[in-house]
């Protein structure tokens, strides 16, 4: 990764430094060819300018004579550069002719051609023209003077210079070649200084998280302040992911051998009444048989509820949310933990609000279990009462919906604060309370799973006073009537606005 890290760095600053080279070049040409072609149009007319000179002096005599001598003394310096050329013109067309033999015709410099000067009306006018051909350049003009060669007949002087534009960089190319040179070497080395340092806390990152794949939770990512904020933060993560993972597995184990301590216990007394029935050692018969079915249906009750957890937690179960009196479910449940309320020497109060007003959005078969299982729960940590209670939704001052809500509260020695968010964990028992061998212990879980699919919540408060007491709260979206305050207290109730609904 390090070495990955660091060709790419190097290769972005070889191709910048590529791009910035062929920039700097083109426009260096570009600009090296624009200063040339306005020194050779200076030049071109300064000596267009002598030649009229010389031929305006030469009127007294023959002014080809004066041309061809003109041209016998430049011709040397013009070799590489330029021309002075004789014209004629027949129409719009230009032929150009040698000063030194009129009858021959001439050939422009190389890379010129006529069509380059007779396309230009300056240059008809006797205005320099100028050009290039990609770094040849080229400037042009036409001197007015007609020279008499024949009877009827006259050409004209034409002084072309050509040059070569300099490729602009000169010495400045061999320096910023050696520029760019020292520049890749300490892109390298930044590079790979860069490169170590990035690598070298993802490579602890990946061998923390392969330990983790391995089963290692408690493996941690070690890394400096200085990294980097987003490798920092990276680390975090993974140290964040790891021990939630291991508070899942503890989670995990935790429950594991309470329900197989839950699953040996009922095992352990259906297993020595049977043999002891097998053996014919067992002096009362019924009660034996007696503990074993109790304890056979304590062990189907358990294997229910894991099932329906499971159920529940991988989302495969359905609703078939309507409106539902909650009042009234919650009395019908109630109802039905009198005689094991009787039994155990405790009392359930009930005090429901009036039929028709807790109206919930709810699936009421689920709404059962829910409220069978909340108190099935305070039975089992209460000490002498129960109370059941439901409240009916009411409209805020913004009007917006409440929420029927039901109460279940018991006497008991309550919750302390730091396990209240741990009630509805699975097998769940606060260390502060004894509780009756009532249940699966996983009915509260059940409970929070539940409501939370019909869209309420569920929560506990405690402790309710200074003898203890523990309160749950099943709120529910609310359905039907609401009622609204009124200034002596009381309530009123408001428009039905239940509306049936499946939820899966």
């Amino acid at each position: 990764m390090r070495r990955r890290i660091s060709l790419t760095m190097a290769a972005m600053v070889v191709g910048a430094l590529v791009l910035v080279g062929l920039a700097t070049l083109g426009l260096t040409q570009l600009d090296s060819i624009h200063q040339t072609q306005a020194q050779l149009v200076t030049e071109t007319q300064n000596l267009a300018s002598g030649v009229q000179d010389e031929l305006g002096n030469g009127r007294r005599h023959d002014e080809l004579d004066v041309l061809q001598k003109l041209v016998s003394v430049l011709k040397g310096p013009f070799e590489q550069q330029g021309e002075v050329l004789a014209a004629s013109s027949t129409g719009t067309t230009l032929t150009f002719l040698n000063p030194l033999d009129p009858a021959q015709r001439a050939a422009l410099p190389s890379g010129l051609t006529s069509s380059d000067l007779e396309s230009s009306e300056n240059f008809v006018q006797g205005l320099p023209v100028s050009g290039n051909i990609g770094r040849l350049v080229w400037a042009a003009i036409l001197i007015n003077t007609p020279i008499p060669v024949g009877p009827g007949k006259y050409i004209n002087a034409v002084v072309v210079l050509t040059r070569r534009a300099p490729s602009g960089l000169g010495t400045a190319g061999t320096w910023f070649a050696l520029a760019s040179a020292a520049t890749v070497v300490v892109a390298l080395l930044a590079a790979d200084r860069l490169g170590r340092r990035l690598a070298r806390p993802l490579k602890r990152t990946e061998e923390v998280t392969s330990r983790i794949a391995a089963g290692d939770l408690a493996a941690r990512v070690q890394i400096s302040q200085r990294e980097g904020h987003e490798l920092v933060s990276l680390a975090n993560s993974v140290n964040q992911m790891a021990a939630s993972l291991a508070r899942a597995q503890r989670t995990q184990r935790q429950f594991l051998m309470s329900v197989s301590h839950d699953l040996r216990t009922p095992l352990t007394s259906i297993r020595g009444f049977a043999e002891a029935l097998a053996d014919g050692t067992a002096t009362n018969v019924e009660h034996a048989s007696d503990i074993i079915l109790s304890e056979a249906r304590r062990l189907e009750r358990l294997v229910a509820d894991l099932l329906e957890l499971a159920k529940l937690e991988a989302g495969t179960f359905n609703l078939n949310c309507m409106a539902v009196d909650l009042s009234e479910v919650v009395a019908e449940g109630a109802q039905a933990f009198e005689p094991a309320a009787d039994g155990l020497g405790l009392r359930v109060e009930l005090d429901t609000a009036p039929a028709g007003t807790a109206m919930c959005q709810a699936d009421p078969d689920r709404l059962a279990q829910v409220v069978s299982n909340v108190v099935e729960n305070a039975l089992k940590y209460a000490r002498s009462t129960v109370r059941v209670s439901t409240a009916c939704p009411a409209l805020d001052r913004q009007g917006a919906t409440g929420q029927a809500v039901l109460y279940v509260e018991d006497d008991g020695p309550g919750i302390a604060p730091e396990d209240l968010d741990k009630v509805f964990q699975r097998l769940f028992q606060s260390a502060s309370a004894a509780s009756r061998k009532l249940g699966s212990g996983l009915g509260l879980a059940i409970v929070e799973e539940l409501v939370s699919a019909m869209g309420g919540r569920a929560w506990a408060e405690s402790p309710l006073g200074q003898h203890g007491g523990t309160r749950m709260v099943i709120a529910l979206p609310a359905a039907g009537p609401l009622s609204v305050a009124t200034p002596n207290g009381k309530a009123n109730v408001a428009a039905d606005r239940s509306a049936p609904a499946t939820h899966s």
